[in-house]
C-alpha cells in the first residue's frame, strides 16, 4: 500500500445552524490542505463522499469542493456514495488513485447535511440503504431493520439488553472528551439500561440511546504516496484498505454472522500482518448499539454468541484491552451519512500522532478502522500505522 494520510479536517458533528452542505464542504477541504502544508496547485484528484439520498436538493455535489478556491478549478472531482460506508469508499478511490499512478496528492471529502430534513422524510431517505423490496415497508425506517436483527439476536444467544446498554453507556462517556462530538453526556449504565420517557423503545429492544444521531458534519482528508509523505509534516500510512460487499437482501444470507466484515477484517489483518492483539484501537460502526455487540464477533475479538459478555466485561472500555470507539463512535459523535468514514480515518490518525486530545488512547500505535453500508453489505477495514 503505497498511499499516506499527511493532512485532515474535522467540522463538529450534530445540528449545525448558518452552515449549509456546501459551506461544510469548503471549509474542510481548505482546513485539511493547511494542515498537510500544501495548496490546491498540488492537488491531482479531488473525490467527494456524499450520500444523499434527498438529504440535498443539490444532488449534483463533487464540485462544490472547488468552491474551497478557484485554484482547484479543472481538478478531476468525483462523488462516490455506498450508503453509510460512502466516506470510506471516496477514502478508498483515492487510495486506488495513486496506487495506479494516476495521481501523487488527493483530496478526500466526506459531508451530509441531514438536520434540514423533515424527520418523517429523514427515515425514508435513510431506508433507502436497505433491500427496498423486503425491507421497504419497516416500521420506524432503517431503525426498524436493526430492530429485527436485534431481536433476532436475542432469540438466538438470549436478552442482551444489559450488553447493549453497557455498549451505549462506554461510548457515551468516550464522547464527552470528543470536540467534534454532537452528543458530549454521560449517561451512565443506568440511564441507557431502563425504559423511560427520556430514553424510549424505538425499534424492537432497541432504545433511543442504541441509536446514532441524525447529524449534519464534514471531513476531509490529503492522501498522498508514501515516498512524498515522508517529506512532509506527519505520515499517517495505509498497512491494509480492504473492501468486501455482500448481498443486499438479508434474505440471502445469516444476517446475525455479519460475514462481509469478518471478511473485510480477515482480509485486512493478512494483509497488514498483524493480529487484532497488535491493534491499541478500534473504530468500528456503531449505527446501533447490536452493530457493535455483533461487530466484536464478526472481527474476531469474542466468539459468536459472545459479544455481550465481551462488552460487559469491560474490555472494549478505552482503559481495556483493546478500546473501541475511544472517540465515542457514532452514537456519541453523530453519524452524517457521507462524513463518517472520512472522520473515522481523521480522529485514528490523531490518534496515531498523539493529538487526539481529551479521547486520546495512551501509546497509540496501530489503529483499526470498520464503517459498513446497510445491514453489513458494504464493509471497509483499514489499519492505520504512523511512519512519520
Amino acid at each position: 500500500m503505497t498511499a499516506c494520510i499527511v493532512g485532515w479536517a474535522h467540522s463538529r458533528f450534530g445540528k449545525l445552524e448558518g452552515e449549509t452542505l456546501e459551506s461544510l464542504i469548503t471549509k474542510v477541504a481548505a482546513e485539511a490542505l493547511d494542515h498537510a502544508g500544501i495548496g490546491p496547485d498540488d492537488v491531482d484528484e479531488i473525490v467527494l463522499g456524499h450520500f444523499n439520498a434527498g438529504f440535498s436538493p443539490q444532488d449534483f455535489t463533487a464540485s462544490l469542493v472547488l468552491q474551497a478556491d478557484d485554484r482547484l478549478r479543472f481538478k478531476p472531482a468525483t462523488r462516490v456514495e455506498n450508503a453509510c460506508a460512502t466516506g470510506s469508499a471516496a477514502v478508498r478511490q483515492g487510495i486506488r488513485a495513486i496506487d495506479a499512478r494516476a495521481a501523487r496528492t488527493v483530496l478526500v471529502v466526506g459531508a451530509e447535511q441531514m438536520t434540514t430534513t423533515p424527520g418523517p422524510e429523514i427515515g425514508k431517505n435513510l431506508l433507502k440503504a436497505s433491500y427496498l423490496p423486503e425491507d421497504g415497508d419497516t416500521p420506524a425506517g432503517f431503525a426498524g431493520v436493526f430492530g429485527k436483527i436485534a431481536q433476532a439476536y436475542f432469540q438466538r444467544h438470549g436478552d442482551q439488553s444489559d450488553a447493549l446498554a453497557m455498549i451505549a453507556a462506554k461510548n457515551h462517556k468516550n464522547g464527552v472528551d470528543n470536540p467534534y462530538a454532537q452528543m458530549r453526556k454521560d449517561f451512565g449504565f443506568e440511564f441507557c439500561r431502563q425504559e423511560s420517557e427520556k430514553n424510549p423503545f424505538v425499534a424492537g429492544p432497541l432504545k433511543r440511546t442504541d441509536c446514532s444521531l441524525v447529524s449534519d458534519g464534514a471531513a476531509a482528508l490529503v492522501l498522498t504516496d508514501s515516498s512524498n509523505a515522508l517529506s512532509m509534516r506527519r505520515a499517517i500510512a495505509f498497512r491494509a484498505n480492504e473492501h468486501v460487499q455482500d448481498f443486499l437482501p438479508m434474505s440471502k444470507r445469516d444476517i446475525l454472522l455479519f460475514e462481509g466484515c469478518e471478511e473485510a477484517w480477515g482480509r485486512a489483518l493478512k494483509k497488514a500482518g498483524v493480529t487484532l492483539d497488535d491493534l491499541s484501537f478500534v473504530e468500528t460502526h456503531d449505527c446501533f448499539t447490536i452493530a457493535e455487540l455483533i461487530e466484536y464477533e464478526a472481527m474476531g475479538l469474542a466468539k459468536r454468541g459472545e459479544g455481550g459478555k465481551l462488552a460487559l466485561s469491560g474490555e472494549t472500555a478505552k482503559d481495556g484491552r483493546l478500546p473501541v470507539n475511544p472517540s465515542g463512535g457514532l452514537k456519541a459523535k453523530g453519524h452524517p451519512i457521507g462524513a463518517t468514514g472520512v472522520s473515522m480515518h481523521v480522529l485514528t490518525s490523531m490518534q496515531l500522532t498523539g493529538e487526539a486530545g481529551g479521547i486520546q488512547v495512551p501509546d497509540a500505535k496501530l489503529g483499526g478502522i470498520f464503517n459498513m453500508g446497510g445491514a453489513a453489505v458494504a464493509n471497509y477495514v483499514s489499519i492505520l500505522d504512523r511512519i512519520r
